[in-house]
C-alpha cells in the first residue's frame, strides 16, 4: 500500500514532563465504546492557507508560543477574528474564515461564536488552538500512484488544496480505468486519523493543559472543562461524553468543579483508547481485504454508470454508504436527482462527476464536491461545503 506516510515526530518534545509514552496494552472497552475522530474536524475543517499550516517539527512549539501571544490579547479567553490575524498575521478575512469553518465543524453550537461571521463572534482559544493543530493533518493519497501525462495536465491540472490526495486523473479516466478501488476508503481515512491522534496527543494535552505548582508529571493539570473541548477531536461511537467515559472524571458532582487531572494520567487513558480502536479499526480493514473485489465491483465503467445508474440507489441499498456519508459517484452525460428520502445522515459526497447536473434537494450539514468537470452540482440546505 503506498499511502502517504506520516509524519515524522515533531522535533521539539512537548514538555519534560510530559512525553509521549510508549502506546500501553489495548483497553479493555467494548467495540460499543471506541473512540473514533471526529470526521467533521478532518474531513471539514482543513483549509488551504499556508500560514495557518506550520513546519512539523516547529509545530508545538509554534502552537505554544501562539497560545501566549492570544492569552496576553485576549483576557476572556475568547478570539476574535481581528486578534487571530494579528497574531497569525494573516488577512483579518481569512481569519474571518477560519472563524466561521471552526464554528461549522464544533460537535456542539457555540452561541458566543456563532457562525462565526456574526459581529463579535468570538472562539474559545483552546478550539482554536485544536483547530491549528490539526491544520497539519496529511490526507492519505491514492494507492496507486498515477502520473499525469503532458495532454492531461494541460487540460486537468492539479489545483486540489491538498496535494496527492485526489488522483491526477480527470474524472473522465478515473471511472475508465476503474481506479477508484485505489483511492483511501473510510476506513483507511479513519486508522490514519487515529495514527495522527496517537502520535500527536501529548503535544495537544500540554498545548491545552494548564501549568501548577510541582514538579514532573504533576505540573500539568487538564480541568473537566478543558478535557470536553477534546471532543473537538474525537467521540465515542455510542455518544458517551468524554468526561463520561473517564474514570477521573465519571460521575463528577455538577455542583461542585471535579479536581483538575494531572495531563500525564489523562494521556495514559486516552493512549489506551486510542490504542484499542487502532487495534480494532486495523483488525477490520485486514478482514476485509479478502472481500476488496467485491468492493472494487462498485467502481463501474462510464458505459455502465450511464445504463444502469447502479450509483442513484438508495443508500441502504448502496455499499458506498458508510457511517453516514452518501456518495454521487462517476456520473457522466446524465442528470441525477438525490432527494431527503435518498440521502442517509447528514453528509454526502459527489465525486468524479463529468459533464453532467447533479441535484442535491436534501437538508444536510456537509457536502463535498470533488474531482468533477463540466458538471453542474445544485446543493440545498446544506450548512458547509467543500471543494
Amino acid at each position: 500500500m503506498a499511502d502517504e506516510a506520516l509524519d515524522q515526530p515533531p522535533d521539539a518534545a512537548p514538555s519534560p514532563s510530559l512525553a509521549p509514552a510508549t502506546p500501553p496494552a489495548p483497553a479493555t472497552s467494548s467495540p460499543a465504546a471506541l473512540l473514533r475522530p471526529r470526521r467533521e474536524a478532518f474531513e471539514h475543517g482543513l483549509l488551504p492557507i499556508p500560514k495557518l499550516i506550520f513546519p512539523e517539527g516547529m509545530l508545538a512549539q509554534t502552537l505554544a508560543q501562539l497560545k501566549e501571544k492570544l492569552a496576553a490579547s485576549v483576557p476572556d479567553g475568547r478570539v476574535r477574528a481581528a486578534a487571530l490575524a494579528e497574531a497569525l498575521q494573516i488577512p483579518q478575512e481569512q481569519a474571518a474564515l477560519a472563524l466561521g469553518t471552526l464554528a461549522a465543524v464544533l460537535p456542539a453550537e457555540d452561541p458566543v461564536l456563532g457562525d462565526g461571521a456574526m459581529d463579535g463572534a468570538a472562539a474559545d482559544i483552546r478550539d482554536v488552538l485544536l483547530f491549528l493543530y490539526i491544520q497539519s493533518y496529511k490526507r492519505l493519497v491514492p494507492r496507486s500512484a498515477h502520473k499525469d501525462s503532458p495532454a492531461v495536465a494541460d487540460v486537468w491540472p492539479s489545483t486540489s488544496a491538498f496535494d496527492g490526495y485526489l488522483s491526477a486523473l480527470s474524472p473522465i479516466q478515473l471511472v475508465r480505468s476503474n481506479s477508484r478501488r485505489f483511492m483511501p476508503s473510510q476506513a483507511d481515512e479513519e486508522i490514519h486519523q487515529l495514527s495522527f491522534l496517537q502520535k500527536h496527543m501529548a503535544n495537544i494535552l500540554t498545548l491545552l493543559a494548564d501549568s501548577v505548582e510541582g514538579e514532573g508529571d504533576d505540573s500539568l493539570v487538564l480541568t473537566m472543562e478543558t478535557f470536553e473541548h477534546l471532543g473537538f477531536l474525537v467521540q465515542f461511537s455510542e455518544g458517551t461524553s468524554l468526561s463520561q467515559a473517564a474514570t477521573f472524571f465519571a460521575n463528577s458532582d455538577p455542583d461542585m468543579p471535579a479536581v483538575p487531572v494531572p495531563a500525564a494520567q489523562v494521556l495514559d487513558w486516552m493512549s489506551q483508547n486510542i490504542a484499542f480502536s487502532l487495534e480494532y479499526s486495523s483488525e477490520r480493514s485486514v478482514a476485509k481485504e479478502s472481500n476488496q473485489q467485491t468492493m472494487s465491483d462498485l467502481d463501474v465503467t462510464m458505459a455502465e454508470a450511464n445504463t444502469s445508474h447502479s450509483r442513484n440507489s438508495t443508500p441502504s441499498a448502496n455499499p458506498a454508504y458508510y457511517r453516514n456519508v452518501t456518495f454521487v459517484e462517476g456520473f457522466s452525460k446524465t442528470s441525477v436527482v438525490k432527494h431527503a428520502s435518498d440521502v442517509k445522515g447528514n453528509s454526502i459526497k459527489v465525486l468524479n462527476c463529468h459533464d453532467s447536473v447533479i441535484y442535491i434537494l436534501a437538508p444536510l450539514k456537509y457536502a463535498t464536491v470533488y474531482g468533477c468537470s463540466d458538471a453542474t452540482v445544485v446543493l440545498g440546505a446544506v450548512g458547509k461545503v467543500c471543494m
